[in-house]
C-alpha cells in the first residue's frame, strides 16, 4: 500500500505543479526534480530530440554533475531505444551493457542503472525521460509505469505550453496588424 500511495503522490504534485507552468523548460526541470525526488534516485534527465542532428538535447536534470551532463552528444539512432523504439528501458547494471554510450563517464558519476522511457506527444516522439540509480536497481513494473505515466505528462504538458506561447504570439500579431485605422468600437 505504501508504494502506491507514492506513486498517486507523485502523480498529483507532478500534475499540479506542472499545470501552472507556461514554459516547456520550466515543466522540464519540474518534471526531473520531481522524479528524482519521487525515487529517492541519484539524477533525472530529460532530453528532447533535435531532429536536424538526430541527437538528443538535454533540457533539464537534476542531481547530475556538469562534467556527466556535458560527457558527448547523445546520438538519437544509436543510443538506447526508448527515444527511437517507443519503448522503456531499463538497465541493471551500467558497466556491462553495451547500449551505454558513455560507460567511463556513468562509472565516474556513480550510476550503477539506468531507466529510460520515451515522451511521446500526438504520437510523435520528442524525447526521452531518464532516472539514474547509485545503487543497482531492479525496476518494477509499476516504477517503468509511473515513469512512463510522468513521460506521458510531460510531454502533453510541453505541447500545451508551445500552444500557449503560440496562441499569446498570435493575438499580438493580430492585435498590431489591426492598428488604429482598421476598426474600432466608437466608429
Amino acid at each position: 500500500m505504501d508504494e502506491h500511495t507514492m506513486y498517486y503522490d507523485t502523480i498529483i504534485k507532478l500534475t499540479t505543479a506542472i499545470s501552472q507552468c507556461k514554459d516547456p523548460e520550466e515543466v522540464a526541470l519540474i518534471t526531473a526534480e520531481s522524479v528524482k525526488t519521487a525515487f529517492k534516485a541519484k539524477g533525472c534527465s530529460v532530453f528532447l530530440v533535435d531532429r536536424e542532428t538526430k541527437e538528443l538535447g538535454l533540457v533539464a536534470s537534476s542531481g547530475l554533475s556538469k562534467n556527466y551532463l556535458q560527457k558527448g552528444p547523445i546520438h538519437f539512432m544509436q543510443t538506447i531505444r526508448e527515444a527511437k523504439d517507443a519503448i522503456p528501458v531499463a538497465i541493471f547494471d551500467v558497466m556491462d551493457d553495451p547500449r551505454i554510450e558513455y560507460p567511463e563517464q556513468a562509472r565516474k558519476e556513480g550510476i550503477a542503472s539506468l531507466l529510460g522511457v520515451p515522451i511521446i506527444s500526438h504520437d510523435n516522439i520528442i524525447g526521452a525521460l531518464r532516472i539514474y540509480s547509485a545503487t543497482p536497481w531492479e525496476f518494477s513494473i509499476n516504477d517503468i509505469n509511473l515513469l512512463q505515466a510522468v513521460a506521458l505528462i510531460c510531454g502533453m504538458a510541453m505541447d500545451m505550453c508551445r500552444m500557449y506561447k503560440g496562441y499569446k504570439t498570435s493575438i499580438e500579431i493580430l492585435k498590431n496588424m489591426r492598428g488604429k485605422d482598421t476598426y474600432g468600437a466608437n466608429k
